[in-house]
């Protein structure tokens, strides 16, 4: 039998914390799912069950397999490598956490030849921009990568400039990874250097990338010491309201639009755009008015 505990919101690494801690300790295992996960998903409740956090408080464990997969493909392969890591010839002594958001939206097939390992250690691309040369990147992670998608193609239309997306299935693992290239470079200064994953990916794509979940800027700037490249976040932080998802996202400058209007920035910071056309930006799409948001669908509509 394979356990599996499902909790609501933030309930699960806020209140059961300590459980988690002992779990560690009795070196359990087996799969912990995050319902209704992020901040902006559960709307209509108040800041009590708009969790914009769990994903920082699983960091500090180190037993904890952290994921905030976007698509069903994803975790599928997620939780065959958890099997085999738990259950398998090794049986390592970890669990995993899976986040699960309250957001109907379509799941595409999974692509073929998807890039499992990229899945499994943090972070995959799932949407090449058009053209030849680096680009900005954008990194998203669980619903945000639809934000992401969504920004992917206003840049393109009304900007002219071209993108690619990448579905972060973990920035804890990511950092983790990145922590285990660096001690081993601190211990083995002879030996030919790790270079972190997220490194690696992002070695040549591009001189800017932008960051963006339905958390906290501190999971996003979990990585940023290892991204080579100017780093720019997007999160969920500080209060929240109850209304719509579109009104929220647009509150907390998360949406498509303040994507965009975040890349533009970084462009122009640059030097590569025009100053003037980050105040057209954001007039264009209303950025400070939360009320000019799509609702988009609440709860479990369509």
């Amino acid at each position: 039998m394979i356990p599996v505990y499902i909790f609501y919101s933030m309930f699960g690494f806020q209140r059961t914390g300590d459980a988690f801690w002992q779990a560690m300790d009795q070196m359990v295992r087996g799969f912990v799912l995050g319902a209704t996960a992020g901040r902006t998903t559960l709307n209509g409740e108040g800041l009590q069950h708009e969790d914009g956090h769990s994903l920082l408080l699983a960091s500090t464990n180190p037993a904890v397999q952290a994921y905030d997969p976007a698509y069903g493909y994803e975790i599928g392969h997620i939780v065959a490598d958890g099997l085999r890591r738990m259950y398998g010839e090794e049986q390592e002594d970890v669990f995993y956490y899976l986040t699960v958001y309250n957001e109907p939206y379509p799941q595409p097939a999974e692509p073929e030849g998807v890039d499992v390992e990229g899945i499994l250690a943090g972070m995959h691309l799932v949407s090449e921009g058009g053209g030849e040369g680096p680009r900005p990147q954008i990194l998203a992670s669980g619903v945000a990568v639809n934000w992401a998608l969504d920004a992917q193609r206003l840049l393109r239309e009304d900007w002219g400039v071209e993108t690619d997306v990448w579905s972060v299935t973990s920035w804890n693992q990511l950092r983790r990874d990145a922590l285990d290239a660096e001690r081993h470079n601190f211990l083995n200064p002879l030996d030919e250097p790790h270079v972190p994953y997220v490194t690696r990916r992002l070695a040549g794509r591009g001189d800017l990338v932008v960051g963006v979940s339905d958390w906290m800027q501190s999971v996003q700037d979990q990585i940023r010491t290892w991204v080579p490249a100017e780093y720019r976040t997007l999160g969920t932080d500080g209060w929240g309201m109850s209304d719509t998802r579109g009104a929220l996202r647009r509150h907390f400058l998360v949406d498509a639009e303040s994507i965009v209007v975040r890349t533009l920035t970084g462009l122009a910071e640059q030097g590569r755009i025009e100053r003037q056309d980050l105040a057209k930006a954001i007039d264009r799409y209303r950025l400070t008015d939360p009320s000019a948001a799509d609702a988009g669908n609440t709860e479990g509509s369509g």
